[in-house]
């Protein structure tokens, strides 16, 4: 199941790494390209009376599954790299350190370099991943049961504790637009709050510990990822069918799919948490159980190329984007799906390299990225 190049990983998960990060970048090119695009998964977004073209909506919620996937990993990363480096006698006190300082290099990429290309503070995913990760340094010392636990009760509570302090039309203020709740402002906006998504981190840690330091046979691991991934789905459908708490204020507005899938990222409700993750782990099962049959994994393969390189992917494809906007205008759904194909060809050599270059030199920068 593992293979070696400098470290262990693990294929699946890098597959599935590598195909949200095809997912994400079909979101942004529609974000710069696509004139019908939906950015309505909010309750401070949707507008009740609208009505969404299939299409467009199906194109934005497929990549649903990016952002907790990406922080769910990130968590089952840092266990697995944890793992790892005290096998080879790497002291906590490196590991923690080493911990804290990309944490602090991931947020400020949101702080400092896509708040001043915007023009206005701008605290995205990175900004949540780095600002968790840095948190993650202290909170996996309570251990593997205690973090399940914390994640749970925040993911549960996020939503009392909006209802008790936050409705929908008041003014956010700052300490809860950083802890809880996105702001959409002209001149500060934060569309992912942390603790939610710091949340998702722990589950994702615990994740790694259980499963994957601990090395359970996959077999094992395979089946317990898929009774996991249909509770999740079974409960989605029940809080969704309720139509009240674990929704954040997203009701249904009709008995269509449409509206069954049109649930709440911004902040994630739990119907949101229930969904993504569900299907997910569902995912990595099927990923898991292909490279448990296949005899050899090709390393260069793009989505496994994507996977290994995902922050540097990150960065690039918004330079790419930015770059194809200068010769190619606003247009149709179409346009956006060959327009992100060609984003795709024109990174899979950059990020190809990127990772050699950071597979030779180990202990450079590079390892931020």
């Amino acid at each position: 199941m593992l293979f070696d190049k400098n470290a262990q990983r693990i294929a699946a998960i890098d597959w599935l790494r590598g195909i949200v990060m095809i997912l994400m970048a079909l979101d942004h090119t529609s974000w710069f390209f696509n004139e019908q695009r939906i950015f309505a998964d909010s309750v401070l977004l949707y507008e009740p009376e609208v009505q969404f073209a299939v299409d467009q909506f199906f194109t934005r919620w497929i990549t649903h599954i990016c952002a907790p996937t990406f922080v769910f990993l990130a968590g089952t990363s840092i266990a697995i790299s944890n793992f790892q480096r005290r096998q080879q006698d790497i002291s906590d006190a490196v590991i923690d350190r080493e911990l804290l300082l990309r944490g602090a290099f991931i947020a400020l990429l949101d702080i400092c370099i896509f708040s001043l290309v915007s023009g206005e503070m701008v605290l995205q995913v990175l900004y949540a991943i780095g600002v968790s990760m840095m948190l993650m340094v202290y909170l996996q010392r309570l251990g593997i049961y205690m973090v399940f636990l914390l994640a749970i009760i925040v993911i549960i509570g996020s939503e009392c504790l909006l209802m008790a302090l936050w409705q929908p039309d008041d003014v956010v203020p700052v300490w809860l637009g950083l802890s809880f709740v996105p702001i959409f402002g002209e001149t500060f906006t934060v569309l992912y709050p942390v603790l939610p998504w710091l949340a998702i981190m722990m589950l994702g840690w615990v994740f790694g510990e259980q499963f994957m330091s601990k090395q359970i046979d996959p077999n094992v691991a395979i089946r317990l990822l898929v009774t996991i991934g249909w509770f999740m789905l079974a409960l989605f459908v029940i809080i969704r069918g309720l139509d009240g708490y674990g929704n954040m204020f997203m009701t249904l507005q009709g008995n269509t799919l449409v509206q069954w899938l049109h649930v709440s990222k911004y902040p994630p409700s739990i119907a949101y948490i229930l969904l993504e993750l569900g299907l997910m782990v569902m995912i990595l099962a099927l990923l898991m159980r292909w490279e448990a049959a296949k005899n050899m994994i090709n390393l260069n393969g793009p989505i496994l190329v994507f996977g290994q390189t995902a922050l540097f992917f990150y960065l690039a494809h918004f330079c790419v984007l930015a770059a194809l906007r200068f010769v190619i205008g606003r247009g149709d759904l179409e346009q956006t799906y060959w327009i992100t194909l060609l984003v795709l060809i024109i990174l899979y050599p950059i990020c190809r390299a990127y990772r050699s270059v950071k597979w030779h030199h180990p202990q450079s920068l590079l390892r931020f990225l």
